[in-house]
């Protein structure tokens, strides 16, 4: 997964936050949505992330695999992907 060369991140003390250069539209992360965000900009797969989000919380495997396919489709959604537009 890549952002869009026009959208830019900066980690907070709570997670992080996406600016959409193009409309000035901000985006805030919590900590497991940058953590994700993070694992998945630096090459890992979705299922890799949701196998690590399953080790790392109490949550179930299929869980972590809906909430990382979940912000997947958000941040696609919202245009903020490299392949969104």
């Amino acid at each position: 997964m890549r952002l869009r060369s026009d959208v830019s991140s900066c980690s907070t003390e709570d997670g992080m936050v996406l600016l959409d250069e193009c409309n000035g539209r901000y985006w805030q992360l919590n900590a497991t949505g940058a953590t994700v965000l993070r694992a998945l900009l630096g090459g890992a797969t979705p299922q890799q992330v949701s196998e690590r989000l399953a080790a790392a919380r109490p949550v179930t495997g299929e869980r972590a695999a809906a909430d990382v396919a979940a912000l997947i489709d958000h941040l696609t959604r919202a245009g903020l992907t490299a392949d969104a537009r």
